[in-house]
């Protein structure tokens, strides 16, 4: 097992697997038809092609068995490699470290990658008990002093290594340093202490997010107060409703962003704001899911653990292994583009109102103060009114199989020359779920790709991307990975219509895929997307470019009845558009980020309690500027999953990236676009390396200049005063 796993197992609990809780009667696992005399099927490799799990073979209570079988095998292995009397050299512990865990890493790859896309009670009782169990673990392995002796002889003598030996020696040295490793005794027992109980009040915040999704869903007594829905989407309320026991009532879900879906449709300015304000409320209403004793105590172990391994904040701990570096950097590209982004947004709004005391006054009706609540309603109204169409005349384009096969796989089938075919041989953790064999230009196969779409009760918000196997030339292995979004199911016979944003969505994970999927690579370490936090959105976010692009746009956007092509009209619309609404957007977005970045930055003893985190967050949006209350922050501290977990301090990645993007994107435009040789050299060039290399070195190789920030600014329709000079502060 690549060690920079294990380093990261206690915390991999408290990541954001925000995997809703399920009723008992929960969707379809496949365990469940697994007799109990049957063998753990996690206890051995997969026989599966690609050693695909065998989700029909693994039941519930497999996983336990096979975590403590997997820790103690793992244990046994790395004590073999640290107390060995030979000399340390690259085979004998850093080779030797990246083949052990096979166990540990087959059990907790599929039962992470559940919890997020198919939980149910006992893999959150689960969670629970081993997130300390993982955290010890990890533990046990980065502090014991015999195996950081080796890897530091290792370090000491690297220069004679090569170029990709030399880097993983830096790598594991880092992360053991980075881990406490070279602390006294005293502070080795407090870093332990914290890191479990950080792994402890991770899984009680992301579950505790969870709960409350689900109880703060909105219930609704009549049709009429949905005017403005469709006719499924009223329909699967209905169902929504009925499941809860709720018969003749209709019941909105909740996603975990501020902002929700319905606010667009929603005719019923009072719904909207019901369904608003329990948006924002979820995590500080003092109920039994309040969060903010978590986020409390969470950050101040972090600023603590932090000052304990030399460093003054969290922020500063983060960013070091990051391309930006410092927090100076990101602070300065956050408040760079905060003012512009702002006033873009204030300038949406004063339109927005407008067109609300237009209405207003044709109604004969008082006008009134447009609020977060009616900002995604008007803004559609006026994006028809300006470029003649809104999101009802898209979503008949979108069908889901459409876009996945016809679009996504059709862009990658120009790009790359691959090609894709369903199996239905092979077995899946809930009906819904698609897998496809992914093959070469020449036939050869590259991967297995799995295709999880609709959302669920057991699964949780956004979309992702997770690899059940890596690539990697050490053991032969090629990649197996997953993409997940939360796109409504229509009622059975329905088609998925998409919208817009959830088509871009769609390209955006399978970018992540690609990454995934490219990677050739010798060491488990340097596997597809295990690159620094703050590059890692940089491919998907450059795959988002063949959307709308027209080859590709045409080809998948078919009317789900007649066949019809989007009209070249309709299409037009939707390139003229692409400016339409960014202020709102990017405002929404680099407030969360600066949340992000002010609760890491804080020192030991400045963290504020509980009863004060909502004045804390209150405080910074003013200080930052993001006292706008028509655009909120798209996460809100209670439930802002992604920086309890991966991200934190890190949540300004997708702006950072974007800026690679953007440079990009340029790069493939000035050179002819959709043509397979430039798909060909960004493969070559960047996808396959994986975390073998210099993340910037990387990009550079691409484009062949530093990354410049004019393409993102232009593409977000923002203009920035003062002090640009056309480059990202990046450290070398």
């Amino acid at each position: 097992m690549k060690l920079s796993y294990v380093l990261a197992a206690g915390v991999s609990l408290a990541t954001p697997l925000t995997a809703a809780l399920a009723a008992e009667t929960s969707s379809a696992s496949a365990p469940v038809t697994t007799p109990a005399t049957a063998p753990n099927a996690l206890l051995s490799e997969s026989p599966l092609p690609l050693r695909y799990p065998p989700f029909d073979k693994i039941r519930d209570a497999d996983f336990a068995p096979a975590l403590d079988a997997g820790m103690a095998e793992h244990l046994k292995e790395v004590a073999a490699i640290a107390d060995n009397p030979a000399a340390p050299t690259f085979e004998n512990t850093i080779v030797a470290l990246e083949r052990s865990g096979r166990t540990l890493n087959r059990a907790t790859t599929v039962l992470f990658s559940l919890l997020g896309a198919d939980s149910n009670p006992a893999r959150l009782k689960l969670q629970a008990e081993y997130a300390t169990k993982l955290a010890a673990h990890g533990d046990a392995i980065s502090l014991n002093p015999k195996l950081f002796q080796r890897i530091q002889a290792l370090y000491q003598q690297r220069d004679k290594f090569g170029a990709v030996e030399q880097r993983l020696t830096e790598r594991y040295y880092k992360r053991l340093v980075r881990s406490g490793a070279q602390l006294d005794e005293a502070q080795k027992t407090r870093i332990k202490a914290i890191n479990a109980d950080l792994a402890r009040l991770g899984a009680q915040f992301n579950q505790a997010v969870l709960a409350e999704v689900n109880a703060s869903a909105v219930v609704v007594d009549s049709e009429a107060e949905l005017k403005g829905l469709s006719a499924g989407q009223i329909a699967a309320a209905r169902e929504a409703a009925k499941a809860r026991g709720l018969d003749g009532k209709f019941v909105i879900a909740l996603l975990n962003t501020t902002g929700q879906p319905f606010e667009a449709q929603l005719e019923n300015r009072a719904l909207r704001e019901r369904l608003h304000k329990a948006s924002v409320a979820r995590g500080s209403r003092g109920n039994e899911h309040d969060t903010t004793a978590i986020v409390a105590q969470v950050a101040a172990l972090r600023a603590e653990r932090a000052q304990l391994l030399g460093y003054a904040t969290h922020a500063d701990f983060v960013l070091e292994e990051e391309t930006a570096k410092n927090q100076q950097a990101v602070n300065a590209m956050l408040r760079q583009l905060a003012p512009a982004a702002v006033a873009a947004a204030r300038r949406e709004g004063a339109e927005l109102q407008a067109l609300i005391d237009k209405e207003q006054a044709a109604k004969g009706q008082p006008s009134f103060r447009l609020e977060a609540w009616d900002w995604a309603f008007y803004s559609e109204r006026l994006r028809a009114a300006k470029f003649g169409f809104d999101e009802s005349q898209l979503k008949p384009y979108l069908e889901l199989t459409n876009v996945l096969e016809k679009g996504v796989f059709y862009a990658a089938e120009k790009v790359y020359g691959l090609r894709f075919k369903e199996r239905k041989d092979l077995p899946v953790y809930h009906p819904d779920v698609r897998v496809y064999d992914v093959f070469n230009a020449d036939g050869s196969q590259l991967a297995i790709f799995i295709a999880d779409m609709y959302a669920r009760p057991s699964k949780r918000g956004g979309a992702w991307m997770n690899a059940y196997v890596s690539q990697n030339g050490l053991e032969g292995t090629l990649p197996v990975v997953a993409n997940h979004l939360n796109i409504p199911k229509p009622p059975a016979g329905e088609p998925t219509l998409m919208t817009w944003d959830e088509v871009r969505t769609t390209f955006h994970e399978f970018g992540h895929a690609l990454h995934g999927m490219f990677s050739q690579v010798k060491y488990p370490t340097f596997a597809g997307t295990a690159v620094p936090r703050d590059f890692v959105e940089f491919p998907s976010q450059v795959n988002e470019m063949w959307a709308d692009w027209p080859e590709i746009l045409s080809h998948y956007a078919q009317h789900y009845k007649t066949g019809e092509t989007m009209p070249r009209a309709l299409l037009d619309k939707v390139l003229a558009a692409g400016k339409f609404n960014q202020g709102q957007a990017t405002t929404e977005y680099l407030a969360s980020s600066v949340l992000d970045q002010r609760w890491h930055q804080l020192k030991a003893g400045e963290v504020p309690k509980a009863d004060q985190v909502m004045a804390f967050e209150a405080r910074v949006l003013k200080e930052e500027g993001f006292d706008y209350a028509a655009v909120p922050p798209r996460y809100r501290t209670p439930y802002f999953s992604h920086i309890m977990g991966g991200y934190a301090a890190g949540y300004y990645a997708y702006i950072w990236s974007e800026v690679l993007d953007a440079n990009t994107v340029d790069w493939f435009k000035a050179q002819g676009g959709l043509k397979r040789e430039l798909g060909d050299a960004f493969r070559a060039k960047l996808l396959s390396q994986g975390g073998s290399r210099d993340a910037l070195d990387l990009f550079r190789g691409v484009v062949g200049h530093e990354p410049k920030i004019e393409p993102l600014l232009e593409r977000r329709g923002l203009k920035v005063k003062g002090g640009a000079d056309g480059k990202v502060a990046t450290a070398n």
